[in-house]
């Protein structure tokens, strides 16, 4: 694959692991005869380490040998988690503390997860952009003439804490952002 033709959430294989490209920016050069340099800000989807990745214009990545199928949640124990694949019913197993950012924002009816697969082992998961999560507990709002909008912390069901706005409910159901852990919107 051309260094112009990758793209944000490409995976390629760089020093022989599996790399999956976050960001990509471009220099163009400034005098006749400089080439075209394309840098690339990936993480390493076995050690999860950041590396930045810089090539000339007519330079190449090979693709990975990589999938991405849709998963469901099956259950947690102790240490790992266990997932459902949604198109031929295998089981993946991944050890918690590997994806415990991800965990926070998994139900068991969240749909559009998908399993990171690399040479048929799951190194992985991908979240959808957004999810939608019940308030579980907040403090009552307040009313009140205020100039600026206020926010109040609120724990979801799957037991994060983040801050939404004043006007929210115990019971509701929000959108969260899985990259920022953000609130966006009620659902």
């Amino acid at each position: 694959m051309l260094a112009k033709d990758v793209k944000n959430g490409a995976v390629v294989n760089f020093e022989g692991a599996p790399v999956m490209i976050e960001t990509v920016s471009v220099q163009t050069p400034s005098a006749r005869g400089a080439a075209t340099l394309y840098k690339y800000r990936g993480r390493n989807l076995v050690t999860r380490q950041k590396i930045d990745i810089t090539l000339r214009g007519g330079e190449s990545l090979d693709e990975a040998d990589f999938e991405r199928r849709p998963v469901k949640l099956m259950y947690t124990d102790g240490s790992q988690a266990h997932f459902l694949d949604q198109n031929d019913f295998n089981q993946y197993s991944l050890e918690q503390e590997d994806v415990q950012r991800e965990l926070q924002y998994v139900t068991e009816d969240l749909e559009g997860m998908l399993a990171l697969i690399y040479n048929d082992e799951c190194i992985g998961l991908q979240l959808p952009t957004a999810v939608e999560l019940q308030i579980t507990q907040c403090d009552p709002g307040v009313k009140g003439n205020s100039a600026t909008s206020r926010t109040k912390p609120a724990t979801l069901e799957t037991g994060i804490t983040l801050q939404v706005p004043e006007y929210l409910k115990q019971g509701e159901r929000i959108k969260v952002d899985t990259r920022t852990g953000d609130y966006l919107s009620r659902a």
